[in-house]
């Protein structure tokens, strides 16, 4: 779709809304890079409050009374949808629900320094959250696991895709005992940053008698749909392609900017203009490791124009960072010239930005940033402009992207087989500028429909993948076996947000691939309330306190490890922390939070003060290092309670009527062949109707497998092809080192990808 500017975005402007968004390793060791320390002290300022920091001064105790948006007007006359009325709708919703959360987000963009924005957004993040809008579950790792391959010798960054590159991964024969384990924890907390640890790790697991392969196998669950790199936003294509290109800068084993493709770069004094000098000798292969061109700094270039164009769900990363990225994507500069990314000669790279961007180098290591042979698109049929791309594109010879044999490789591995639901095989490009240091020469991918909840184990153990996580199915078989007491540890969590969205604007009953797999057996007075009913905040409040999510999560870790990897928050609130004091104004009251600050002190601190029975952050958790992970901060009982009377009150003023003769019926879609799944969703439904069966019916709708549960909202592109009212198959990991890349996805107009999983754009 041609992205047009919304009227929202004046409204919002002119308007005071005060006044009335995985991966597929077995390793999952991660460590947080923001900052070492954290300080968890607020004190209220007692002077005037012109040193605070603020979205809006204004106030109004005056409360609207809640109504319910009218989507009707969306549907044409034959039912289907009106693309123009949809996004009408979709604005007076986001307005309605967002409209505050936007109002922040909007001010900590335009923060002078890095710590206010950083405080702004944490504000923002509160609202977000208070709205019921999302309910987080897990985040990825705090499983008990069992693996080959020796922590941290690929880097264990938490945003971007660096972290699925695998050339330097090692790999032994054996399971890593627990106690050589932590050893190598220890060593590489001690050796960060010196850049000594990779080598240590080697001699150390020789040393003790381990054998090093040059594979490294693991499973997974979903075939990539394109190889184009630049032209998808899904984690399936990205987690596969960003292994067969290199970056201009790449994190390294430490977790380290280290330079890859490029070789040296500059920043301008005013932080306006990057220059960077690419590494001369690299080459462009084809699958068979022909030769094809040498890598130069144009390849960025048609990198980024290709990306603007494709137009595949990331592009917005880069509005507002590079010079006129916004006006070329929305088509209010169609010379890509005027955009600010150049190749000044044949090895010379300039990036102008629109303004200085504190995070930007972290950005690089994203496919945003991939470099594209320009000669190798056009020769399979590619067109650079965004219409002339859209007509190329649609056309039978347009093969670029479509296979692993139909794009140019850079990286350190090619793709020497791909079958789709079976097996995907990397081989180590011999070409590859850095060969000396792959040392892995083969990855394989093996595919699972995850009906046998045996299958990692069995595979595990006889050596055909290098580990796995143990299951309520394999626990026990792990114990009985032995290996529970010797190589069985907690795998660490990383900075994934899964969660829960709710629905505000249903539109589709069925999964829309097939028009069958999912269908819906409401009424259609009961879709009526049930859109309604989604639309109060109360209601979707209550449903996410009565969510125990410490059964949910057990129904695949087990009881014992089932708090783990429990999320609640979007983003981690150890993800940033203050670099100086910060005065910020928390509903009304002028409060400091002091260089050190955890980014989520500051989201629990606007959640108390809102009275939300929401705990976003814990300074306790984490052993007193501070969490949104490990305990469950969003159940609680007497809180559901109280927001369903609050919602039953709301909608009747409305003119819906619940009672128990009349129940909001919820569909939520879950992979019945999966036990894992079919656990989780059986428990979802016993907690909340346990505690709200009265008026709520959690509707479980069986679509079988993984491919009906992707198809039921993960793989949908607008938010009008969402089946269902709730849905918990979709999560969020950052692509660079800011807030803004989780906040950004719930940005209004299509530029929010996220926003889909509730309903809108």
């Amino acid at each position: 779709m041609k992205k047009t500017l919304s009227l929202l975005l004046v409204v919002v402007m002119v308007v005071s809304l005060f006044a009335g968004c995985g991966s597929s390793s077995d390793e999952d060791e991660t460590t947080t890079t923001a900052s070492s320390s954290s300080t968890d002290e607020t004190t209220a300022a007692s002077d005037s409050e012109d040193d605070t920091t603020a979205a809006d001064d204004s106030t109004d105790d005056t409360e609207e009374a809640w109504a319910v948006v009218d989507t009707s007007s969306q549907y044409a006359e034959d039912g289907t949808i009106d693309q123009d009325a949809y996004t009408t709708v979709s604005q007076e919703l986001y307005l309605a629900e967002l409209g505050e959360f936007y109002e922040y987000y909007t001010a900590a963009k335009e923060a002078e320094t890095v710590s206010e924005r950083y405080a702004l957004m944490a504000i923002a993040e509160a609202k977000f959250l208070e709205t019921g809008l999302y309910l987080p579950t897990t985040s990825n790792g705090g499983y008990y696991s069992m693996s080959r391959v020796v922590p941290y010798t690929a880097t264990t960054v938490l945003w971007g895709t660096d972290s699925d590159r695998y050339y330097t991964l090692l790999v032994c024969t054996d399971f890593l005992t627990i106690e050589d384990r932590t050893a190598l924890k220890e060593k590489w907390a001690e050796l960060k940053g010196t850049g000594e640890y990779y080598e240590w790790a080697k001699s150390y697991v020789e040393e003790q008698g381990y054998t090093l392969q040059d594979t490294y196998s693991f499973l997974y669950t979903s075939d990539p749909e394109t190889w184009d790199v630049l032209a998808t936003s899904k984690s399936a294509d990205s987690s596969a392609i960003v292994n067969t290109y290199d970056g201009l800068l790449e994190y390294n084993t430490e977790n380290e900017l280290e330079y890859a493709l490029a070789d040296s770069y500059e920043v301008s004094e005013d932080g306006l203009t990057y220059t960077f000098h690419i590494r001369e000798g690299v080459t462009w292969v084809d699958y068979e490791g022909t030769y094809i061109a040498d890598v130069t700094a144009d390849d960025f270039v048609a990198g980024m124009q290709h990306m603007m164009d494709a137009q595949g769900g990331l592009e917005y990363l880069v509005e507002g960072i590079i010079k006129n990225a916004t006006e070329y994507i929305y088509g209010e500069v169609t010379d890509f010239s005027e955009v600010g990314v150049a190749a000044t000669d044949t090895y010379t790279l300039v990036y102008t930005l629109e303004e200085p961007c504190s995070y930007f180098l972290t950005m690089l290591g994203y496919g945003v940033f991939a470099p594209m042979c320009r000669s190798y698109f056009l020769q399979q049929g590619g067109a650079f402009g965004y219409d002339e791309y859209a007509e190329a594109s649609a056309s039978s010879d347009y093969t670029y992207g479509t296979t692993p044999n139909n794009i140019a490789y850079c990286g350190p591995y090619l793709v020497s087989n791909a079958t789709a639901e079976s097996t995907i095989t990397f081989s180590a490009n011999p070409t590859y500028y850095k060969a000396d240091s792959v040392a892995i020469q083969t990855i394989n991918w093996y595919f699972t429909d995850g009906t046998d909840p045996t299958k990692s184990y069995n595979d595990a153990v006889a050596g055909t993948i290098a580990g796995c996580s143990l299951n309520t199915s394999t626990l026990e078989t792990a114990k009985a076996d032995g290996y529970f007491d010797t190589v069985v540890y907690v795998s660490s969590t990383d900075a994934t947000a899964f969660g829960a969205f709710f629905n505000i604007n249903r539109v589709t009953y069925a999964n829309s691939n097939d028009g069958t797999t999912g269908a819906s057996t409401q009424t259609d007075e009961q879709k009526e309330l049930s859109t309604a009913a989604l639309q109060n905040q109360h209601l979707r409040l209550a449903i996410c306190y009565s969510i125990d999510r410490e059964t949910y999560n057990a129904m695949a870790t087990g009881e014992d490890v089932a708090l783990y990897s429990l999320n609640n928050a979007y983003t981690p609130g150890n993800f940033v922390y203050l670099e100086e004091d910060v005065t910020v104004d928390i509903n009304g009251t002028a409060t400091t939070f002091e260089a050190g600050t955890a980014y989520g002190v500051i989201v629990q601190a606007q959640i108390d003060a809102d009275g939300y029975d929401i705990v976003a952050y814990d300074p306790d958790a984490d052993d007193g290092i501070g969490s949104s992970t490990g305990y469950d901060g969003w159940y609680n009982e007497e809180a559901a309670l109280e927001q369903i009377e609050l919602a039953i009150a709301e909608l009747a003023a409305a003119g819906y009527e619940v009672s128990s003769d009349n129940k909001i019926v919820i569909d939520f879609p879950y992979a019945g062949g999966v036990e894992v799944y079919a656990n989780r969703a059986n428990a979802i439904k016993q907690s909340v109707e346990a505690i709200l069966g009265d008026y709520v019916e959690i509707n479980l709708i069986n679509v079988n497998d993984y491919s009906g549960w992707y198809y039921a909202g993960y793989l949908t592109s607008y938010g009008y092809e969402m089946n269902a009212d709730i849905y918990d198959c979709t999560g969020w990991g950052p692509d660079y080192g800011d807030p803004s890349t989780y906040l950004d996805t719930m940005l209004p107009d299509y530029a929010g990808y996220m926003t889909k999983c509730i309903g809108i754009y």
